[in-house]
């Protein structure tokens, strides 16, 4: 693994910024060469220039794709805050830099205000222009980083916003958007790191109980002897160390979706209590002397062959027919590198809004190629960690922190 970073660090050292697609809207010919020049030439991102507000709007409607807008706010055909006011309620969360030959105190106040993220005067120059464009499209990263938690802690995330779901995952996806239509126990296989608690969050956000607690819990992580006291919570007292009430997991997920990750690693008399949830719908905490009614989903997840499991009399098979009603398996990350491309860029901008020292970086051709021909045993988790080590060496190198 040591030797890939390596290579992929040099692939990515050989481009400085990330591929930005930029729209300036000027009306004055000879400030519009002169921004395109200096974007282009001097600070290495791509430009498209128009001359008003019409043309801008019809540039943004054909090319989605525009990560900034540079806005002169003296335009012919329009009104530069009436045209402020309509980007920002039409492209939400697209920057945008006012530039104007006025230095105006209130003007600037006020374009911020509208929704402008900075305000330039003409003529530019280049070091504020760079400093500008990087500060808007790093704020752009972090809003749209913390739209994604939030559509993830409310319970909202789909199988839209899985990066393969018109890829590799479309197939996988169209069992899932059945799965998430009914309340049927759902059982995600596959390796480690493909996705599977994800894909959990997709069945969640895409079902009737989408707004509702989403809990995980991994079974391998929990020390036999708390096994059921994390899971159906304990009465105060009702062991050494309870000294407050618990109402454990599955009480916490009621109404919404408990996802059982790693639950091939469940000890058998865990397995027991277990089944009585799924056939009785109801949890014992520790200490209780009542059942306690639970309206929960199940959907559980490994990495095992349970099948083998219950043959050898490791699992129970009585718990995973129960688990096992439908049955879904993540395919590895190599045998679906078409999706290489957009997960290694989603990794790069989610690695660049989060860490101070990766600067905006793009992924060279020869380094996208290298990933896509890599095995990747550890699958989706190996390609992020592998990313974002190279960008945290990467961007340490170029900000000089450490020697080379």
């Amino acid at each position: 693994m040591k030797r890939s970073v390596s290579r992929i660090l040099r692939l990515f050292l050989h481009n400085d910024m990330m591929a930005v697609d930029i729209l300036i809207v000027e009306d004055d010919p000879i400030q519009q060469d002169m921004l395109r020049l200096l974007i282009e030439r001097q600070l290495g991102y791509v430009a498209t220039t128009v001359s008003n507000g019409r043309r801008a709007l019809e540039a943004l409607r054909k090319h989605p794709a525009f990560q900034l807008v540079i806005l002169d706010i003296g335009l012919p055909d329009v009104n530069g805050m009436e045209m402020l006011e309509l980007l920002t309620e039409r492209y939400a969360g697209l920057p945008i830099i006012i530039l104007t030959g006025q230095k105006d105190l209130d003007l600037a106040v006020e374009t911020m205000k509208a929704g402008a993220c900075d305000f330039l005067t003409k003529p530019v120059e280049k070091q504020r222009l760079q400093t500008a464009i990087q500060n808007a499209l790093k704020t752009s990263l972090l809003e749209k980083e913390v739209i994604r938690l939030r559509r993830k802690e409310d319970g909202a995330f789909t199988f839209d916003q899985l990066i393969g779901h018109d890829g590799g995952l479309s197939e996988i996806i169209k069992t899932g958007r059945k799965a998430a239509a009914s309340d049927v126990p759902v059982l995600l296989t596959g390796e480690t790191g493909t996705g599977k608690e994800v894909f959990a969050h997709a069945i969640h956000g895409e079902s009737r109980r989408v707004g509702k607690p989403f809990i995980a819990v991994n079974c391998g992580a929990i020390p036999d002897q708390l096994v059921e006291s994390i899971l159906f919570g304990h009465e105060k007292g009702a062991f050494t160390g309870a000294i407050a009430k618990s109402i454990g997991s599955f009480r916490e997920a009621d109404g919404g979706t408990i996802f059982l990750d790693e639950v091939g690693d469940l000890p058998l008399d865990a397995q027991v209590k277990l089944l009585r949830v799924l056939q009785q719908k109801e949890v014992v905490p520790v200490g209780a002397a009542q059942p306690v009614p639970v309206n929960v989903r199940i959907i559980s997840a490994t990495n095992r062959d349970l099948a083998a499991d219950v043959a050898a009399g490791e699992f129970r098979d009585d718990l995973y027919f129960r688990l096992n009603v439908l049955q879904m398996h993540l395919p590895a990350l190599r045998s679906r590198p078409e999706d290489i491309p957009a997960l290694a860029r989603h990794f790069i901008e989610r690695i660049s809004a989060g860490d101070k020292y990766s600067p905006w970086r793009d992924i060279t051709p020869q380094a996208l190629d290298m990933l896509k021909k890599r095995k990747w045993p550890g699958n989706v988790r190996e390609l992020e960690n592998a990313l974002q080590r190279a960008m945290v060496i990467s961007g340490r190198l170029a900000h000089g922190l450490i020697s080379v």
